[in-house]
């Protein structure tokens, strides 16, 4: 099954800034070896939430927001696709991001078809 994994940031940010050189290089050890995990698709890197662009839909007027929809601490930091077995496997991944154990949250969704 794939399932789509979503990286919120929560503190990681701010908490990985503030971890010594080796602590870092071993944050992007962690990301780059989640990369190379069998049945990983990489997302491609986003760019800074403040940096985003909001669209939304109102009574037919398209209207544009600086920043993202969601505050700070939910702001999504990446993605990438995972083929799993099953969901037990997908934890498992999930709890290898670095930002999962520095103040973030990985969400997990099977990825599925609906038209």
């Amino acid at each position: 099954m794939k399932y789509v994994m979503v990286i919120y940031q929560g503190t990681a940010q701010e908490r990985q800034a503030a971890l010594g050189e080796d602590e870092r290089k071993q944050v992007y050890a962690d990301y780059q070896g989640i990369n190379e995990t069998p049945g990983v698709t990489p997302g491609p890197p986003l760019g800074l939430p403040e940096n985003a662009t909001t669209v939304r839909v109102e009574g037919g007027r398209t209207l544009t927001t600086d920043g993202p929809f969601v505050g700070m601490k939910e702001a999504i930091g990446g993605f990438f696709i995972l083929e799993a077995d099953d969901l037990d496997a997908a934890i498992e991944v999930a709890a290898r991001v670095p930002a999962a154990r520095h103040g973030g949250a990985v969400e997990i969704r099977p990825s599925e078809v609906y038209w």
